[in-house]
């Protein structure tokens, strides 16, 4: 199968080899008696393991050090958001920030945080140390970087072979028109033909992203908005209609976060897990559908059409996963770099990944993970086909933009339906407010 390295090239062969580089040879840094301060986002679907792991990772750092680590946590992309806004402002805050890729970009908008030079590289055992399409979104240019890559989470779907074969359905559909008439087929009694969350904090957007990207609207434009595009409306409305028109999603749906979601794909109630990562399969593996899923790509064909536009991109995903950056206030640096060292060596990257189900970003890891593993196939596939989302310091108002059209339509979905009129209005309202964000960047 294809390798996550070389594919990874592919996406940015300028990057350089994927031989990892040897970690600075400086001495050893003394932390005795000072605690690094970090934010990382809190992981829903395995907390009681995540609060293991922290534990763990102060333990091992202390023992390296001398310094303790306290983890701090964000549970929504606003919490995020808020967070590096405060502590741009204050000049205080968490030493290391560990942020969702997309965040990278309102990151480096601040100049908060430390630009990357060669020297820092070296201190984590430079840049040939990761798969160089994680560095896709790292900084605008290889140059002017703020982002480490920590963990890598291309998005693909999840499908239930049994009940697709029992449906005479050999493969999930590769348009999205295809994938809603094979869930309308696979709606039967109370199994649905998809599992989603629309009360998700991050879910949503990355459907009407990706709909409307494939059909050749990027959300952001250069310096224009384009919340008020049709595509964008046609994204919106072919994700609300699967719960409000088809009716292939269970309604209870519509108050899921993305556990319940993949909770209920793993108890054999739904046949598609759309939005779904490798993260997924420590819980599948062990649930009823364990030997009885599979990863495929998700459709690339956007909503109405059989093919893609001439001017749209068959993005499978974005570039996703978590990016390191460190702040520029922070009296520790030394430390947090030492840090970043270490959660990205191949072997915190291997047992975070088992733990985790999250792909590694550290080279050397990640080629031991895909030897033998043909169940990854479609995911890594997935990153060579990610598209990265636009390098803007508005794109953090952006998608929350995008969340809360779905945040303020619950209420009229609720009730099984949702006025065009009404869409059209929040998107007004987004498309305003994103204008702004964008003309404030510049």
């Amino acid at each position: 199968m294809a390798g996550i390295a070389i594919l990874g090239l592919a996406l940015q062969g300028c990057a350089g080899s994927t031989t990892p580089a040897p970690a600075s040879s400086s001495t050893k840094i003394d932390g005795t008696g000072k605690t690094l301060d970090v934010m990382i986002g809190a992981n829903a679907l395995y907390p009681a393991e995540q609060k293991q792991w922290f534990q763990d990772v102060s333990d091992r750092f202390e023992k390296q050090t001398g310094a303790k680590v306290n983890f701090e946590t964000f549970a929504s992309a606003n919490d995020e958001l808020t967070k590096i806004q405060t502590s741009v402002l204050s000049g205080q805050g968490p030493d290391l920030y560990n942020l969702g890729s997309t965040f990278t970009p309102t990151a480096y908008s601040t100049g908060a945080f430390v630009q990357l030079t060669e020297a820092d590289w070296k201190k984590i055992g430079g840049r040939d140390k990761f798969i160089p399409g994680t560095l896709g979104i790292s900084g605008p240019d290889a140059k002017h970087e703020v982002g480490i890559p920590f963990a890598s989470r291309p998005f693909v779907m999840a499908y239930n072979k049994d009940l697709l074969a029992a449906a005479g359905i050999d493969k999930p559909a590769t348009t999205w028109d295809g994938l809603t008439a094979q869930a309308k087929k696979l709606t039967t009694g109370d199994t649905y033909g998809m599992a989603l969350a629309y009360a998700d904090s991050y879910d949503p957007w990355k459907f009407v992203w990706a709909m409307s990207l494939q059909a050749g609207n990027p959300i952001l434009d250069g310096k224009k908005a384009r919340f008020d595009d049709p595509t964008t409306l046609k994204a919106y409305q072919t994700y609300f209609s699967w719960l409000t028109d088809e009716k292939v999603v269970d309604p209870s749906a519509i108050g899921w976060k993305n556990a319940q979601a993949v909770a209920a794909f793993a108890s054999g109630k739904a046949a598609f897990l759309p939005m779904t990562t490798s993260t997924s399969m420590v819980t599948l593996d062990k649930s009823a559908v364990a030997g009885k899923y599979a990863y495929a790509l998700m459709p690339t064909v956007p909503p109405g059409a059989k093919t893609t536009p001439k001017n749209g991109k068959p993005a499978t995903s974005i570039i996703s996963g978590d990016n390191m950056v460190v702040a520029k206030y922070s009296k520790n640096q030394d430390l947090a770099f030492a840090l970043v060292n270490m959660l990205t060596s191949a072997s915190s990257q291997t047992s975070y990944q088992k733990l985790f189900g999250d792909l590694p970003t550290n080279a050397a890891a990640a080629k031991k993970l895909e030897d033998g593993n043909a169940a990854l196939a479609p995911v890594i596939d997935s990153a060579a086909k990610s598209v990265g989302t636009p390098f803007s310091g508005a794109w953090g108002d952006t998608q929350l933009a995008l969340v809360n059209v779905v945040v303020q339509s619950i209420p009229s979905l609720s009730t099984g339906s949702l006025k065009v009129s009404d869409l059209k209005a929040k998107l007004a309202t987004a498309q305003t407010a994103v204008q702004a964000a964008l003309d404030k960047a510049k």
